[in-house]
């Protein structure tokens, strides 16, 4: 049997192994030092950065030990008057020393402090520098001229406690990517293609729609694919968020990025490699970690005003106590105020925070595109909420189709499907259903318009018809018979929406549609309501049938017959008088709506459009992680105010303490890396937010809050008035 081989170098592995998580995958490595390599090279850049961090860690502490050694033999008193050539010969190795271990550990501060500076602009790296940069310097200049206190120690201790800072922050930041590595990499995966009865091993960007795929047992899906052969169990909660396994057979659907079970499947691809709901996912995620949420961009904007402050505040330091005690003192006070005051964990504070929630979020089926969109989410005061398809099973069956004296039910039914055949709504499946015809050999129309929130019309031969609602009909100049409208008030009462159907010269018939409430939909509004949070129902349905379904649920408010523009200007009215506003859709005429919230939530059942409009999309039949997504964004803005509390509050005490003279450079760089390890272990803690998992909302009781959402439940909020 051949020997297993080190990822990196190709050597056989030895006895003890080192086996780490790269790229999504378990990896082996022969030894630590190839996993470093390895990243270093072929890692995401997040793996990469910290990699590099604990390299140069690693090679500036065995050089800032030597030199802490050889100080101590300076400041234990053990060379005497007598001693000054030794001292001089101390002096000239811990230059020796330090110079490398300043190039190592400080080019990277001193890269990007000239870099700012280029920019007219001072940056937390620009303190390290002139703090290190003074320190090494005045102690070279002494070593050159036979001066009695060098300061080496100083320069090199505070860049190893600033480079352990910065690689916390790294190893943070690509343990977060680690979570969505099985996102952000779909095109890269390998594919096993068949061709000419041969396997050919391919990135997913290079399949074309149509190839054959084999997936062997516990790899995951490459490709979106319809199942050939084969049966197996693949969990799919990744893509869904169903926490169960589902069996695949011959003809069954597989997504890309679901895990194969026992079984081994042969798929064929319905979509390229780079075109599947995966790769989308894959994306979006990337792009929202490269914005900068409100929250960051405030820190960037508060450090260069902080970072001029303390520089004259070093400086007034330094002019200060130079007046008062031994130069070399006062030197010692202003290198502290410096070094402690670099605001490094705010730079932290955001973004850890916020890319610890957005992969938990994944992980729970849920894609947030940005930071900024999770932070808005927390601030959201209302939940707006289209009725059909949100609220609504979306499978609406066709209660009842009658029409006028003369005029029969299969002619309305007919009517009805040359137009819907064109259509996205939900209602077209019913009546296409109803007819008993597939779309292909229904009537045809052309010139067909939809009106989102209105109806749709068209043409079938010389003769105009439109199905909508009754101002939709009339703004195309129908008017509803009163006969119609009588059966229409009866119907709605039932709670059934209705559908008018107009041809020729006037309104004919009527369609009556039940489409039941979703399991989940009343425990999901009344763990909001616990919340503080205020819920709205908008919809373009009959008012009779949203009032129904708004006293079902408990809904605190409600409006019916809402076109876009309507549900727009409500979401305006609802902003002013109420702060911030969630809007949770599905459906064609939803996506305007959802762009027009603070923060648009939409379905995985959703639209094209909608999921284009949303900030956040929530997997098919994923209601039910309503409320434990606003839990989570909660969390998340506690933790980043908490983060930027504690790192403000650290740093505002140190620079105290430090221009009173009270701090040692060296205990100030210690001070400073303890805000980073505070700020990374409080971000971290977020991992284990996990209230309501997936199957708690649909059970008979409501889930517990978490304690954030429980203390916002307590502020008051006066109820809107019923509609």
């Amino acid at each position: 049997m051949a020997a297993e081989l080190c990822a990196h170098c190709r050597l056989p592995l030895g006895r003890l192994p080192f086996r780490q998580r790269l790229h999504g995958e378990p990896r082996t490595f022969c030894c630590y030092g190839c996993a470093l390599a390895f990243q270093v090279g072929r890692g995401v850049p997040e793996q990469a950065d910290a990699a590099w961090q604990l390299i140069r860690l690693g090679l500036g502490a065995f050089l800032a030990m030597n030199i802490m050694v050889l100080s101590l033999l300076l400041y234990s008193g053990s060379l005497g008057d007598g001693d000054a050539w030794l001292r001089q010969v101390v002096h000239l190795l811990l230059l020796a020393l330090a110079t490398p271990t300043v190039l190592i550990l400080g080019l990277p501060f001193l890269r990007q402090a000239w870099h700012a500076a280029r920019q007219g602009q001072v940056a937390v790296d620009t303190l390290v520098s002139l703090g290190v940069g003074t320190a090494y310097g005045y102690s070279s200049w002494a070593t050159l001229t036979g001066a009695e206190h060098v300061y080496f120690d100083t320069a090199t201790m505070v860049l190893m406690l600033f480079t352990l800072g910065r690689y916390l922050e790294a190893a943070g930041r690509a343990r977060a990517m680690r979570d969505l590595e099985p996102l952000l990499a779909p095109e890269r995966t390998p594919v096993r293609v068949l061709e000419d009865q041969a396997e050919h091993m391919r990135p997913a960007a290079q399949v074309a729609a149509g190839a054959r795929v084999r997936v062997l047992p516990g790899e995951r899906m490459p490709v979106d694919g319809v199942v050939l052969e084969g049966a197996s169990s693949v969990d799919e909660s990744l893509m869904t968020g169903e926490a169960w396994p589902v069996a695949k057979t011959a003809g069954s659907l597989v997504l890309a990025g679901s895990i194969n079970g026992a079984g081994t499947l042969l798929l064929a691809t319905t979509a390229a490699g780079n075109g599947t709901q995966w790769a989308a996912i894959g994306r979006a995620v990337a792009e929202s970690l490269r914005c900068r949420s409100p929250g960051q961009q405030l820190a960037d904007r508060i450090a260069g005003p902080f970072v001029a402050g303390v520089i004259l505040l070093a400086v007034a330091a330094l002019l200060y106590w130079s007046v008062r005690v031994p130069f070399e003192q006062a030197l010692l006070t202003a290198l502290a105020v410096l070094v402690v005051a670099c605001p490094c964990a705010l730079g932290l504070a955001t973004p850890l925070a916020t890319s610890l929630g957005l992969g938990l979020a994944l992980r729970r089926g849920a894609l947030v595109r940005s930071g900024a969109a999770f932070e808005r989410l927390a601030s959201a005061r209302v939940v707006a909420f289209d009725k059909t398809g949100t609220l609504t099973s979306g499978a609406a069956h066709l209660f009842c189709s009658e029409g006028l004296e003369g005029v029969s039910t299969e002619q309305v039914l007919s009517m009805s499907a040359a137009l819907e055949r064109a259509s996205e709504h939900v209602l077209a499946g019913p009546v296409l259903a109803a007819v008993g015809r597939t779309k292909g050999s229904a009537p045809v129309a052309t010139d067909v318009q939809a009106a989102p929130g209105g109806g749709i019309s068209g043409r079938l031969g010389s003769e105009r018809l439109a199905i909508g609602t009754e101002t939709y009909l009339q703004t195309l100049g129908w008017q509803l018979p009163e006969t119609l409208a009588a059966r229409a008030a009866v119907l709605a009462a039932q709670g059934c929406s209705v559908s008018y159907v107009a041809w020729g010269d006037r309104v004919k018939g009527l369609l009556a549609f039940v489409d039941p409430l979703r399991d989940e939909a009343q425990e999901v509004v009344e763990c909001l309501r616990r919340m503080g949070l205020h819920t709205v129902l908008l919809s373009g349905d009959r008012s009779e049938v949203v009032a129904a379904v708004a006293a079902k649920l408990g809904i605190e408010s409600w409006r019916g017959e809402c076109g876009p523009q309507d549900k727009q200007a409500a979401l305006q009215a609802l902003r002013q008088t109420r702060g911030a506003v969630a809007m949770v859709g599905d459906g064609l005429n939803d996506g305007p709506v959802l762009a027009a919230a603070d923060v648009g939530v939409a379905l995985g059942s959703a639209s094209d459009l909608a999921r284009q409009a949303a900030e956040i999309v929530l997997p098919a039949g994923g209601l039910g992680k309503l409320p434990w997504l606003f839990g989570l964004s909660r969390a998340v803005r506690r933790t980043i105010v908490g983060n930027h509390c504690r790192a403000w509050g650290y740093n505002l005490v140190a620079l105290a303490l430090a221009a009173s003279g009270l701090l040692q450079p060296v205990i100030a760089a210690a001070l400073m890396a303890g805000s980073s390890v505070l700020v990374v272990l409080s971000s971290l803690r977020r991992q284990r937010f996990d209230w309501a998992q997936q199957t708690a909302i649909g059970r008979t009781t409501v889930p517990p809050l978490p304690r954030a959402a429980q203390e916002l439940s307590e502020s008051k909020y006066r109820p809107m008035a019923q509609r």
